[in-house]
């Protein structure tokens, strides 16, 4: 086989990780493995391919076409409660500032609390939102009223499964043709 690099003749070969209920484990980031985790887990029986890529691996004794799309043969269960990270504030809120509605890549997003700690309040799903730079430094440390400055929604703290759909939202640069169907399989077929 390959030796320990990502990649074959130029190219990386992710797999795709479905849960054992033919869902990503994640949409955001996609659940994807390298190849060699993902041959290691067929060996290990761990997983089911569903879909391969053309090209193949090599060992004295074996041949084997490259894991695109694998599922595992036992369910995880998604967690309950999402962790509380400035990431998924900002894919709770669409990676979009609550305050003028402008959406921006990550670098350019802050979180602001909505009440200022300097007021009392605290950094809890509950008071913090996604903001751009620009009204974070207007807002200040006044409460809302204040500077007339409210929140487009109200902050709480997300499911795992509105942060996945969410997440659904934003597909990711690479997207291999054999992940397309696992991807999307709940969105209405084309005619």
């Amino acid at each position: 086989m390959p030796d320990g690099g990502t990649f074959i003749g130029g190219q990386t070969f992710p797999a795709l990780v479905l849960n054992a209920d033919f869902r990503p484990l994640s949409y955001f980031p996609l659940s994807i493995w390298s190849w060699q985790d993902a041959v290691k887990a067929v060996f290990l029986d761990r997983v089911s391919v569903l879909n391969e890529y053309e090209t193949e691996v090599h060992s004295p004794t074996l041949s084997m076409r490259l894991p695109s799309v694998i599922a595992l043969k036992e369910y995880i269960p998604a967690a309950r409660r999402p962790a509380f990270t400035r990431f998924n504030v900002f894919l709770r809120d669409r990676f979009e500032c609550q305050y003028c509605g402008e959406g921006r890549p990550t670098h350019d997003l802050t979180f602001d609390h909505v009440v200022p700690r300097s007021r009392g309040g605290r950094t809890t799903w509950e008071n913090v939102c996604t903001a751009c730079g620009p009204c974070n430094l207007r807002k200040g440390a006044r409460l809302p009223q204040e500077c007339r400055m409210h929140p487009r929604g109200v902050p709480r703290q997300p499911t795992s499964w509105e942060l996945q759909e969410n997440g659904r939202a934003f597909p990711p640069n690479y997207l291999h043709g054999s992940w397309r169907d696992y991807l999307y399989w709940d969105s209405e077929l084309e005619s």
